[in-house]
């Protein structure tokens, strides 16, 4: 799940690695408009992947295509939040922003990670942001508010994950230099504690050598592990400097995304049974809420990394016949889109090497369709749960179907 990526963080980035770029729109708004088409530039855009759109509003609202692209401000008018999102994603049922794990009457609803768990399966979640965040949560914990950082720890670490991993450590700041007084705003001091000391069920660690050996296949059997990386809040979105260019502040020497989905992936696939992951580049959405084009581009591309970490552990591991890949977003942040909008949609127009000309049309979150590539088994049921139509994304499923199929076709009872 790349948090808060739209089919133009998609673009922005495919500029920068080639020059080349797709799914741009161009025309007055309310037009006849389509998207553009044009070269694969990532993995999951190549031979052998589907591609569909995906809804993600909240309960209580809806995505109406005819007002979609009708009025370019519709989308900012009301939109989900990551924890209604990844409630949606992982238990198949919409609820309300905020609310975590749990449905509007606050009762706790089924995770696709627990009916692994219940089916003999491991599961585990990875995030580059603080592990205690909604989406890597949404899979993990049961809440009335996501900004429960301490009970959805508590939560976390006292459920049957095989592996966490993310951000959040107490002891470290934004730019991976150890603190003097720990900030236990992600984890309690008392978790947090059990864990260092060894007394939880986990595996403790946090240093970039330990992560390294996981993705190079140093893993024990029968054993949970979870890794805290060495940063308070982003692997790298965060750390101090103004960017004016991608990567023109030195990056944090931290583990990075792909380093962490590999290692987890080698703890989970010893389990002959199969296995549930979630991996979240959260760090995107932050970059999107900045409207930090650099930043934006630095941690898409970092999210593009990690998936081909993942296709390149299915094909040697596995194979696409029992193995379902997802490439998604919970939602959009930004607006981000070609320049000077209003009563006429733009293309981003970049080279190869340089952000592109573009604007953010929003500081937060929008109700876009989102992108939603995917490859394996399973795929024909998501290409025959399509519920609708966009004008310009063209055939979507909604952000609760990959659940509703995962709890009642793929992995259901009886």
């Amino acid at each position: 799940i790349g948090d808060g990526v739209g089919y133009n963080h998609v673009a922005a980035a495919n500029l920068y690695d080639s020059g080349q770029t797709r799914y741009q729109v161009e025309g007055e708004v309310g037009s006849d408009l389509s998207m553009a088409d044009g070269e694969a530039v990532q993995v999951y855009e190549g031979a052998g992947w589907n591609k569909l759109a995906m809804t993600t509003f909240q309960e209580g609202n809806s995505y109406d295509v005819e007002r979609a692209w009708a009025d370019h401000d519709y989308v900012n008018e009301s939109y989900t939040d990551s924890a209604a999102a990844g409630t949606a994603m992982a238990t198949g049922v919409k609820t309300s922003n905020g609310s975590l794990g749990v449905d509007s009457a606050s009762q706790a609803r089924e995770n696709t990670s627990e009916r692994a768990k219940e089916q003999g399966k491991s599961a585990g979640v990875v995030s580059d942001v603080p592990f205690s965040h909604a989406t890597p949560a949404a899979w993990a914990a049961h809440v009335q508010s996501r900004n429960d950082y301490h009970e959805i720890a508590r939560q976390m670490i006292s459920g049957d994950l095989d592996v966490i991993m993310g951000a959040g450590h107490p002891f470290f700041s934004d730019d991976n230099v150890e603190l003097g007084t720990a900030d236990y705003r992600y984890i309690a001091e008392a978790e947090y504690n059990s864990l260092v000391a060894g007394e939880t069920d986990f595996e403790y660690f946090d240093n970039a050598e330990a992560f390294a050996a996981l993705a190079a296949g140093e893993v024990e059997a029968d054993t949970r592990y979870f890794g805290l990386a060495q940063v308070a809040s982003t692997l790298q979105q965060s750390r101090s400097g103004e960017s004016t260019a991608p990567y023109s502040v030195p990056q944090n020497d931290v583990v990075d995304l792909a380093t962490m989905s590999k290692g987890a992936l080698n703890v989970l696939g010893q389990d002959e049974d199969g296995f549930h992951l979630m991996i979240e580049a959260g760090a995107i959405d932050w970059a999107g809420h900045a409207n930090d084009i650099s930043r934006d581009i630095e941690e898409v591309r970092e999210f593009n990394s990690a998936i081909e970490a993942v296709v390149a552990w299915v094909e040697e591991n596995s194979s696409w016949d029992e193995t379902l890949l997802i490439v998604t977003a919970d939602h959009e942040t930004g607006y981000l889109s070609g320049a000077d909008e209003g009563e006429v949609y733009n293309a981003l127009i970049g080279e190869k090497g340089a952000a592109p000309e573009h604007e953010y049309y929003s500081g937060n979150h929008t109700n876009m369709v989102v992108p939603f590539f995917f490859r394996g088994a399973g795929s024909q049921d998501i290409l025959g749960s399509v519920t609708g139509t966009d004008k310009v994304r063209g055939d979507f499923i909604d952000n609760v179907t990959v659940a509703e199929l995962t709890l009642d076709k793929w992995w259901a009872r009886g």
